[in-house]
């Protein structure tokens, strides 16, 4: 790759689409460039979401109104949720990621269904400008919060259809991106590789894809019973028709609690990748890992009413729904022993990638413990509806998810652009990036406790201290945030030639050419070495 290329005159290059300029990006099936317009897509979104939240922070600096009236607010509110769970979250890792990469580490030339991959993409685009068509339409932006609670969703006068079809069509997006994970994993895979010696990525995208493909229709139902509701009257949800809002509230969570899933489990096979290859040492327990994404896809269709223990639910339903909250930790306990127990004896090499996993095993495991005192029954009675929620919730989703998609574009930003970043420039963004996080959120939990309920325009005197820290917190984050951006599209247009396998990886993306040829590989490798065998790196310098 010449030094004076850009990115996208190389993948111009690669190309062998009949069209030019941009039509060869939107009318491509090459599942590196799709991917690529999913990280542009995700990032412009998440951009948004940023925004958004910093200026429902500065309303927050102290009690009263300061920017803006309550309506506002809770636009803002929903917007900020329906934009970051939708639009950046639950595609990110998969279909950025995913997309990229899963089709290079099991040894395929592409995914199974090419122009389906690109349909989902544009059924992603679709939805969300129907999102934001809906912000100037009669009625206003939707204020109901990213959960459409009703009975609020039915009777808002604002403009609830057009959001929450939307939504309904993300979701096809998102089915579409697992029929296609699903079937390339299983229709695709090189000679010699065998489900256990997929790389674990792989294996957690694979289970998420399993949670998109049957989840996802219980929401899209949902979302059309509201909009026929809101149509013609028609009492299902409704009390004051004769509905049932309870009856809403466990279809919305039977999707979306497994919907947490789709967020996570990709996350956690991003860290299965980056640990190994930055300890120098096979992954500890590789079929406990394998298996433990599975039995998270599993188990968490079956946890969805802890988010309803104050609700009104029978007893004996509570205690069942608890225990089966405990029940899922345990999988998600296993990887980080296993990562730990990876990392032990190991020959740490702490380049920023594997900076990333730190921070994220750290919040994900505050994200994930706080969440034992939600799935408690009686510690749920106290904290529920309050800040504690919202801390609990943004530790494990961005905390989590946001942080190893962090890691995830440090890890594979050299192979997916053939350039190398500022290493000065990345580690002094996770310093400040975990100060940020932490003063943005730890308050929160203790405003919980302290009684201050969740999704308020204004709050009582006694809140403002630790909401100023907060606040100053969300500056500090955001600010590292748009550093990272800065360094990395430097990078992108002046940063150093990447050399094939600058980590020292030793997965299949990591024997061909940064960035990848269009169809991956010259050949279809044969796979002969177990999973992380890390005896194949001569190997792989005698090439």
């Amino acid at each position: 790759m010449a030094n004076g290329n850009t990115v996208a005159e190389n993948f111009y290059h690669q190309s062998t689409n009949k069209h030019k300029g941009i039509l060869s990006w939107l009318l491509t099936v090459d599942h590196k460039r799709i991917g690529l317009m999913y990280l542009i897509s995700v990032l412009t979104f998440f951009v948004v979401g940023i925004i958004i939240g910093l200026l429902m922070r500065l309303e927050l600096i102290a009690p009263g109104k300061q920017l803006m009236e309550a309506q506002t607010y809770n636009s803002l509110f929903t917007l900020h949720g329906v934009i970051m769970i939708f639009l950046f979250i639950i595609p990110g890792l998969p279909a950025v990621f995913g997309n990229f990469f899963l089709p290079i580490q099991i040894g395929a030339r592409d995914v199974a269904f090419p122009r389906l991959n690109l349909l989902s993409w544009y059924v992603y685009v679709v939805g969300a400008i129907l999102a934001l068509v809906s912000l100037f339409l009669p009625g206003g932006p939707i204020d109901t919060g990213w959960t459409f609670y009703v009975p609020y969703s039915v009777r808002s006068t604002t403009n609830v259809s057009l959001a929450i079809f939307a939504a309904f069509i993300l979701g096809f997006s998102s089915i579409l991106t697992g029929i296609n994970f699903v079937t390339t994993t299983h229709r695709l895979r090189a000679p010699g590789m065998s489900f256990f010696k997929m790389p674990l990525f792989v294996w957690a995208t694979y289970a998420t894809a399993w949670i998109q493909i049957i989840a996802t229709p219980v929401v899209g139902i949902t979302i059309l019973l509201v909009m026929i509701e809101r149509a013609f009257g028609v009492g299902i949800f409704d009390p004051a028709l004769g509905g049932d809002p309870i009856l809403f509230q466990h279809l919305f969570w039977i999707y979306s609690h497994p919907a947490v899933y789709i967020m996570i489990l990709p996350a956690m096979g991003v860290v299965s990748e980056i640990i190994p290859t930055f300890s120098r040492r096979t992954i500890f327990g590789y079929r406990a890992i394998a298996m433990s994404s599975l039995a998270i896809a599993f188990v968490g269709y079956l946890v969805w009413a802890h988010h309803m223990f104050t609700s009104g639910m029978s007893d004996t339903a509570r205690w069942i729904f608890s225990l089966l909250t405990f029940i899922v930790a345990l999988p998600s306990g296993v990887k980080v022993f296993n990562w730990v127990a990876t990392m032990y004896k190991g020959s740490i090499d702490p380049k920023p990638p594997f900076l990333w996993v730190m921070n994220f095993i750290f919040l994900f495991s505050i994200g994930g413990l706080t969440g034992l005192v939600l799935g408690s029954l009686a510690t749920d009675i106290h904290v529920h509806d309050t800040y504690f929620v919202v801390a609990h919730f943004h530790y494990v989703m961005f905390g989590g998810t946001g942080t190893i998609f962090f890691a995830a574009l440090h890890y594979w930003f050299p192979k997916m652009f053939g350039r190398m970043y500022n290493d000065k420039l990345a580690r002094i963004a996770v310093a400040l990036y975990f100060i940020g996080f932490n003063m943005l959120y730890f308050p929160k939990f203790i405003l919980g406790y302290m009684g201050m309920p969740r999704r308020y325009y204004d709050y009582l005197p006694q809140f403002e201290p630790l909401q100023r820290i907060s606040t100053v917190g969300s500056w500090i984050l955001a600010g590292t945030i748009f550093l990272i951006i800065g360094y990395l599209f430097h990078a992108l247009v002046k940063g150093k030639k990447a050399t094939s396998n600058p980590w020292g990886g030793v997965t299949l993306e990591w024997h061909i050419p940064s960035p990848p040829p269009l169809e991956n590989f010259k050949e279809i490798p044969t796979v002969t070495h177990e999973p992380y065998d890390f005896s194949q790196l001569k190997e792989m310098k005698n090439e």
